[in-house]
């Protein structure tokens, strides 16, 4: 039996989820590490191994992103804070290709025209290619649904709802001051839900297109609601009448009619003032129309692990997707575009 190829990755960024993309890397058995890019004077010269929790394996970071473009590799799993769009053109020029968590490429169409023309230029330079994705959106938001759908032949709605419990998360600052958890009642900051529609409403409008309805207007709306108690968390103190919960909306519209939403609930407690319905974290997916069907996707981790289990969510499908992005014509790739991702093991 011949033995399978193994493709040279580099990773880039080593935060919460290119952590564990790293390590993922290390441990493949179809993958090398070849380079690793981090942002920080102080994590530059540190061993990979190190960086992710598993020992040195003789590997050093760098910070300098030009001794990596020049690099012989086959991909990259781009995972920084943040875009650089010269960054992402020079690799994909230099012939690698890019599979990103990063929500820019989700759906072509809705880029903007000036970087998806500078990115498909990059592309066909390198004959490379680039794909988004990771759990939500991406896994969740495309390669989970389209299965569901794929036995309908009348589509009338699909609904995605996201349950995230972050009342175990020791992080006052992204609690309190980033989420706003904790903070007086006050009118939903609107620019937060417009955030969201970006990532996501590029991602629901790929899947629009892939059925046929194209989306022509994505609506964005957030709410907040209050607990009813005054609880402990181990971040701090959410007191009774403060903001317990929020929920973004992002619905999607083809001619009118609405064909796609996606629900997020973030919540520190469900004792709330408001009848949402939350549950444990995971996600609840909801197809109307002529094969309807429910389906309720759980998280069966124990509370003290899951901190630990979360980062995989995301950073495990761009590792699985090296190979098919690999193998894929130059440009930006879909997830509708692409063959089905399935990962190999030891």
């Amino acid at each position: 039996m011949s033995q399978r190829r193994k493709h040279r990755v580099i990773q880039w960024a080593t935060g919460n989820i290119g952590s564990r993309a790293l390590r993922a890397v290390i441990e493949h058995p179809d993958m090398e590490l070849v380079g690793l890019y981090v942002s920080s004077d102080a994590k530059a010269g540190k061993d990979a191994g190190d960086l992710c929790g598993i020992g040195p394996i003789g590997l050093k970071a760098t910070n300098s992103a030009q001794d990596l473009i020049a690099l012989d590799a086959d991909c990259v799993l781009y995972m920084r804070q943040g875009i650089d769009w010269d960054e992402v053109c020079n690799l994909l020029a230099s012939g690698k290709n890019i599979v990103t968590t990063r929500g820019e490429f989700h759906y072509p169409a809705m880029m903007d025209p000036a970087n998806r023309a500078r990115v498909e230029e990059a592309c066909q330079a390198g004959n490379s290619s680039i794909y988004s994705t990771g759990s939500s959106p991406g896994f969740i938001t495309e390669a989970f649904v389209v299965p569901l759908l794929s036995i309908a032949r009348r589509h009338d709605l699909l609904t995605i709802e996201e349950y995230a419990d972050c009342s175990s998360r020791n992080s006052p600052d992204m609690l309190f001051r980033i989420m706003g958890f904790g903070q007086p009642m006050a009118p939903f900051d609107q620019h937060r839900a417009e955030h969201l529609k970006g990532d996501f409403g590029s991602s629901l409008s790929q899947l629009g297109e892939a059925i046929g309805l194209p989306i022509d207007e994505i609506d964005a709306l957030g709410e907040l609601s209050a607990a009813r108690n005054t609880l402990e968390i181990p971040a701090g103190t959410i007191e009774a009448g403060t903001v317990g919960a929020m929920r973004t909306t992002i619905t999607c519209k083809h001619k009118g009619r609405d064909v796609i939403r996606f629900r997020a609930n973030w919540y520190v407690t469900t004792d709330i003032e408001d009848d949402w319905n939350l549950r444990d974290s995971g996600w609840r997916v909801r197809t109307e129309g002529d094969t309807p069907l429910l389906v309720d996707v759980h998280f069966p981790v124990p509370e003290e692990d899951y901190a630990a289990f979360t980062p995989g969510l995301t950073a495990h499908r761009p590792v699985n997707a090296v190979a098919v992005v690999c193998a894929a014509p130059p440009g930006i790739r879909t997830t509708s575009d692409l063959p089905q991702i399935i990962p190999t093991f030891s």
